[in-house]
């Protein structure tokens, strides 16, 4: 038994290396055994262990998320298996290819009372693209395991639904070390068994809707040039997300369309809405842009449209429709228009600036200094909750921006570290992760390394209000006492941060202004490894004082 389980496993892995698969993750557990060995024999395969499974479940979506390839997440039975669902939930919502591989128990010792045995078939529902329980593997069956193991990779990569994570949940007797036989051949050039060719969809581009138009670019807009040759063909300003790649410094681009859409001022409405790739955290845009005509681009049905506002949705790849909208004929755009989105983004940023220029080291400022110092080579990885939106809101074009990610599926603010480490073991270094105090404690298992652990270029910037910042900015903050609302919101927790990060062996900066920022951020990355900068804000109600006034100044400024 041992040897046959072996060799299925073993089976497995070489399938997903003829896939061009370069990455797993491994959490210690006795019942993963035949897969934990079958991955560390390859040398073709890097190999992360971690200790905690929910840590190793977005550390592996980092690796996908980075690469574009699937990544592999091998854990044992039981809990372990239940602890991948938060990252399993956020790969289906964000499309990124994750081999989810749980080992089980075999039927004999399930509804007995056996340890570590729970029901893992159809453990994550609807969150997977695929699932399947081949039961416990016997010698009969060899003839189907180069199928099920390239089927995974088909179904993670090339779906219907677009890429995201597949689940195999694989049953293993004892004993569980052995040595695998022979291999039944694979393909003999080397392939996997099974290749998946996704046909092109050639988009139909109908007559524009309206002559004033404006392109929202999100995350998976496109390529940035074919973004902003569409917009110069157009004559339309970019919208452009910081995820976007194209918050650049061109003429055409503008970064304040949050400030913009809060003030609304009449003469920038459109009468069309060209959406590329994600949409924004921001809730100002939509309502800004939500008599305008819309059309949605989205190769994967997906339906991403929570405004309810697309009059069009167009299945095509936003860089196929991009290169056929510009072979149509473009629409009449009065001379005015563009003109007029930019004086108002130079106005809105000489806005910002002024108003920043009192304020010292606050949350607006960590974003904007960090989306204008970092290389181009660089990533940064941003939470959820207010890092995401101070980034999106006040972050300005820069001539060469770095590449920006963030867990925005499913929009948690769990497993933010766990991610930005599993981007830098990439190779997508150097890595700069953006969280609030509460996401770094909340994934603080992140940073417990294996001694053998490859040094990472990743530096964790944890911007330190006390607590959750963003309920400062809801109605709760208002409308409760203030013991009650930081019982229940503002959370404030009692570990520091810097102490923290210096007992788990990390180098920490403890920094106040924005010059101290910057020079720490020089020095992490010139270390090389994993370290902390703890960076000093204002308090909850402080910074919710500062976006009050930086958004009147703009409010009165755009108005």
């Amino acid at each position: 038994m041992s040897a046959v389980q072996a060799t299925f496993a073993a089976t497995l892995v070489d399938e997903w290396v003829r896939a061009g698969v370069t990455d797993a993750v491994v959490c210690p557990g006795s019942r993963s055994t035949p897969l934990t060995l079958a991955l560390g024999r390859r040398p073709e395969l890097t190999v992360h262990v971690r200790l905690d499974e929910r840590s190793a479940g977005f550390f592996a979506l980092g690796l996908a998320l980075a690469t574009g390839r699937p990544s592999i997440v091998c854990v044992t039975s039981g809990t372990a298996a239940a602890e991948l669902h938060a990252a399993v939930v956020e790969a289906h919502h964000a499309r990124v290819p994750v081999l989810v591989c749980t080992a089980d128990r075999p039927p004999e010792v399930h509804d007995v009372g056996a340890p570590q045995t729970i029901e893992q078939g159809g453990l994550y529902a609807s969150a997977v693209r695929w699932s399947f329980s081949p039961g416990v593997p016997l010698e009969e069956t060899a003839g189907t395991w180069r199928s099920l193991a390239a089927r995974a990779v088909a179904e993670a990569t090339a779906g219907p639904l677009g890429p995201g994570p597949v689940h195999l949940n694989l049953a293993f007797r004892d004993p569980l070390v052995g040595d695998p036989d022979t291999l039944l051949a694979g393909r003999a050039d080397g392939a996997p068994w099974h290749r998946v060719l996704c046909g092109r969809v050639h988009p139909e581009i109908v007559p524009w809707p309206g002559r004033r138009g404006v392109i929202v670019a999100g995350a998976h807009a496109g390529p940035p040039a074919l973004v902003l040759g569409f917009s110069a063909w157009t004559g339309w300003p970019v919208l452009a997300d910081p995820r976007s790649g194209a918050r650049t410094t061109h003429p055409n681009v503008v970064a304040s369309a949050d400030a913009i859409a809060r003030a609304a001022p009449a003469d920038l409405v459109p009468d069309v809405v060209v959406r590329l790739g994600a949409a924004w955290a921001s809730k100002a845009l939509p309502a800004f842009l939500a008599e305008a005509v819309t059309i949605a681009v989205d190769p994967w049905w997906r339906w991403e449209d929570p405004g309810r506002t697309a009059g069009l949705v167009q299945r095509a790849d936003p860089s196929d429709w991009l290169e056929a909208a510009c072979r149509a004929a473009p629409p009449e755009t009065p001379g005015d228009w563009l003109p007029a989105w930019q004086r108002a983004e130079r106005l809105a940023q000489e806005t910002i600036d002024a108003a920043l220029a009192d304020e010292g080291l606050c949350e607006p400022v960590v974003a904007r200094r960090l989306f204008s110092a970092l290389p181009q080579y660089a990533t940064l990885v941003v939470s959820s909750s207010m890092p995401v939106r101070d980034l999106e809101w006040f972050a300005p074009t820069v001539p060469q921006p770095p590449m920006v990610l963030a867990n925005r599926g499913a929009n948690g603010i769990d497993g933010v570290c766990s991610t930005a480490l599993g981007v830098a073991a990439a190779g997508r270094g150097p890595v700069v992760a953006v969280v609030g105090d509460l996401a770094f404690f909340h994934d603080l298992s992140a940073l417990v390394c294996a001694s053998d652990s490859r040094p990472v270029e990743c530096t964790i910037v944890v911007v330190d209000n006390g607590g959750g910042g963003i309920f400062e900015l809801l109605p709760q903050a208002s409308a409760l006492e203030r013991e009650t609302f930081d019982r229940f919101f503002g959370t404030p927790q009692a570990p520091d941060v810097a102490r923290t990060a210096a007992g788990l062996g990390l180098p920490c900066a403890d920094v106040g202004t924005p010059e101290e920022l910057e020079e720490a951020l020089a020095a992490a990355l010139l270390r090389k490894e994993l370290s902390v900068v703890r960076v000093r804000v204002p308090a909850r109600p402080g910074n919710a004082a500062v976006h009050a006034r930086l958004h009147g100044a703009l409010d009165r400024a755009l108005g």
